[in-house]
Formats: C-alpha cells, structure tokens, sequence
C-alpha cells in the first residue's frame, strides 16, 4: 500500500499540531513579524505561551522547533497580491491569482487541480491524506482563499504539482513554442487559471510598459486558442 511522500507527511504533521486559536495566533504573527525577526528566542517564546495555556491541559507541549517549522511552510505557502496584474475575480467562480515576485514565489509550494473545473488552484493547506483501493495516493487539500466547503481530495500523483511562477517581463524569451504553460482563461461565467502550450510567438518590442509579445496558446481541456500578453501566463514546474 501507498504511503505519503515525505513532503506530504511532514506538512500534513506541522498542520496537526496546533490548535485552531494558535493557528490563528501565527497566522496574525506571520503578517506583522518580519520574517527576520522570527529567531529562536521568538519561537521559543511563542511555544512557552502555547505550553502553558491551558487549553493545552492534558496535552503535550509545544517546542520552539515545532513553531519554527511551521512559519517556514506557512510562508513557502503565503502569497503576496500586491503586484497582481489581472483584477481579483470572487472565489466562488475563480482561483486566487498569483502575483509577488518571481523570487518569493519560487519558494517551494503547491498548486492542485480542482475537479469542479479543472483549474489550479495554490494550495494553503494539506490536511490528511488517504489510499485508495486502487493504490492510488489522494490528499485533503484546502486551496488558498477558499473555506471548508472547497476543500477536495486530489490525485497526488496527478493533480498536485510545485506551484506555477509568473514571469517578469525581461524573462519572455524563456517561452518557447511548444512549452507548456498555466493560462489565465476568462469568459463570460467564469476565470481561471488552466493548462495550455504555446502555439505561436510574435516577438514585439518592448516598451516603458514591459513586455509587448503576443503569445497564440491552445486551451489543454478545450483546444480553444487565444492571443495571450506574458501577464497572463505562468511558467509550469518541470
């Protein structure tokens, strides 16, 4: 029988650790504490003040290893949308976009396929896992800026993948026709982010703007295809 990849495990293990007050608690810390200032001593603190409350009565401590292991993923897993170059569509019809820079999102972290729509989506959490009785591996995922109801069960082996990374404008010569690509799609009910291969480049001059390149690129589930600008593209993981 399939057992979870170490990646997996580990995250799934961070996660079970903690309360949902203290997850709370962190979440608040990893907005307002530089990522610097998270030393041992922090973590210890933090650990201290989470052994002694006494909704831990009963329950084993917290070590300041367990703290910091937990902001490391948390922040492989934190997005900054402040330099999203394509407006917010609501949840209920769209992933969370993916923006920041090529260097905060080249931490490790994942995205996964939804089967409601067959878009990606950047995973916030993993939650547990389970082994079919096809041997196949699935994973609880809970998916970033979705509540409860969203979480799915997805196909390890399939549908969970290193998360895409958008790409800054000096780098369009990286795309390569052929090369497969996570393509924002919109229409009339929906947007979403899904697979594609470029098809065509019309390499364009670029200007105070940035990137001006027209990129012709074919929809993997529908074979649709569309003149894309570099803002709307992804570069997918190997």
């Amino acid at each position: 029988m399939e057992s979870a990849p170490a990646w997996l495990q580990e995250i799934i293990d961070n996660t079970a650790t903690f309360s949902e007050s203290e997850i709370a608690e962190m979440e608040n810390l990893l907005r307002q504490v530089r990522k610097e200032d998270r030393t041992q001593e922090f973590c210890q603190d933090l650990a201290t003040s989470f052994s002694s409350s006494t909704c831990r009565i009963g329950k084993p401590g917290i070590s300041w290893q367990q703290v910091h292991s937990w902001f490391i993923h948390r922040q492989k897993d934190s997005l900054s949308i402040a330099n999203v170059s394509v407006p917010r569509i609501s949840p209920e019809t769209s992933m969370v976009l993916k923006g920041g820079t090529a260097a905060e999102l080249s931490e490790l972290a994942f995205e996964a396929k939804s089967s409601r729509d067959n878009a990606w989506y950047d995973v916030s959490t993993f939650l547990t896992y389970r082994v079919l009785s096809s041997g196949e591996l699935e994973a609880r995922v809970r998916f970033a800026g979705f509540g409860i109801s969203h979480d799915e069960w997805v196909n390890v082996r399939f549908g969970i993948r290193e998360r895409s990374i958008p790409l800054e404008p000096s780098e369009c010569d990286k795309i390569k026709v052929g090369d497969p690509v996570l393509c924002y799609q919109e229409r009339l009910d929906y947007a979403v982010y899904v697979d594609a291969h470029v098809m065509e480049i019309q390499r364009r001059l670029h200007d105070i703007n940035g990137c001006r390149c027209i990129f012709v690129i074919r929809f993997d589930d529908d074979k649709t295809e569309e003149k894309v600008q570099l803002n709307k593209m992804c570069c997918r993981p190997n």
